[in-house]
């Protein structure tokens, strides 16, 4: 008879829980004209995956070279932050731009994973403008119980 029990975790929705992720499609919804000449900033997009050992992480991060990332870990917090290099040829005499669409800039993004994090064995691989990342969990941070005396 297999057991089909599942562990609880009562804070594991709140640690994931970001209550202004889509404020700026709410704005973008309620008038459209308002906004169409603002420039948007792009986010960036994440998948997040747990194994028993390690949380693997995929952020996409496309026109960035590797040495502009940066990725910061302390406990269970992790921050990814990129720049964008503006790369226009001044070469290009006075031909005016039509349209721009690509950005420069700085992008950041932090996020909060269920367990900390072991810094000394994390890798981090960047191919085709998405880093990898591999997180193993650290191990005897499931907390201590104390013997009552």
């Amino acid at each position: 008879m297999a057991n089909n029990l599942m562990r609880m975790d009562p804070f594991r929705d709140i640690a994931r829980f970001d209550p202004f992720r889509d404020i700026d499609d709410l704005f973008r919804d309620l008038n459209p004209a308002i906004w169409r000449n603002v420039d948007q900033v792009p986010r960036m997009r994440m998948d997040v995956s747990e194994t028993e050992k390690e949380y693997l992480v995929k952020a996409e991060i496309p026109g960035v070279q590797k040495d502009d990332i940066k990725v910061a870990i302390n406990g269970n917090q992790v921050s990814l932050s990129a720049e964008i290099k503006d790369e226009r040829d001044a070469s290009a005499g006075s031909a005016g731009s039509l349209r721009n669409e690509r950005y420069y800039g700085q992008l950041q993004r932090s996020f909060t994973l269920p367990q900390e994090v072991d810094d000394d064995q994390a890798q981090a691989r960047y191919e085709n403008g998405v880093l990898h990342l591999t997180l193993p969990k650290k191990v005897g941070s499931g907390g201590k119980q104390l013997t009552i005396q």
